[in-house]
């Protein structure tokens, strides 16, 4: 099945093709300032010319699903829905949290923990097994204390994503390393859309919505 892989839910603008469990083309940027709206259609676009197909031979859309940038969020999910209802095409969504940890599975910690900065003292975050990928506890909006995750403070741990920088500095974790400089890919997406896709589970289209964790705040001009 030739999928096209969406992932928006941060600074890093993703998008990958596959064709089964292989990727054809890959074409991300990270961005300080979101340029999702900006880079997402035209990565799309230059992801298929590298894969050499046609946005017609796309099957199925892959879609990273949150927690993390609420803007973000909205234009991968408008993009996904837009892109499955020209082509009907079925949807498959994905914890962006899930493609946070991939990269850095069968290493040697016993967990990995993916925290994506959510301003001020507040983490998204999840725990994943080290080995296999399984979620040990689900997605959780934590606010960082000295207390937060000490249940795990004598597993060896990676804590990756780029709210681990301000964990750091505040859990107290002796047996934990650190990498801030991770975020979600479209690469990533793969191996669960494959999965999913082997076994049928897709997305309600119409009424979808991403994994916002927490409502939206906006804040009001004066």
């Amino acid at each position: 099945m030739k999928i096209l892989h969406l992932e928006t839910s941060s600074k890093n603008c993703s998008v990958a093709v596959s064709e089964g469990d292989e990727l054809l083309c890959l074409c991300e940027e990270y961005s300080e300032n979101y340029k999702q709206s900006e880079n997402l259609h035209k990565f799309v676009q230059w992801a298929l010319e590298g894969a050499e197909l046609k946005l017609s031979d796309i099957e199925c859309i892959s879609l990273g699903m949150g927690p993390g940038s609420y803007t973000g969020l909205r234009i991968g999910a408008a993009a996904a829905k837009g892109f499955c209802f020209a082509l009907n095409v079925p949807l498959i969504a994905i914890n962006s949290m899930d493609t946070l940890v991939e990269p850095f599975l069968g290493m040697e910690y016993d967990l990995i923990i993916p925290m994506i900065d959510a301003r001020r003292m507040e983490v998204y975050t999840a725990v994943y097994d080290g080995k296999s990928g399984d979620s040990v506890q689900p997605s959780q909006a934590l606010i960082l204390d000295e207390t937060g995750l000490a249940e795990f403070a004598e597993q060896k741990i990676l804590i990756v994503g780029d709210g681990a920088k301000k964990s750091q500095e505040i859990l107290q974790l002796p047996k934990a390393d650190y990498k801030s400089g991770a975020y979600p890919s479209a690469r990533y997406l793969l191996r669960r859309a494959s999965e999913k896709a082997k076994a049928g589970s897709f997305e309600d289209i119409a009424y979808f919505e991403p994994f916002y964790l927490k409502d939206f705040h906006g804040i009001k001009k004066q």
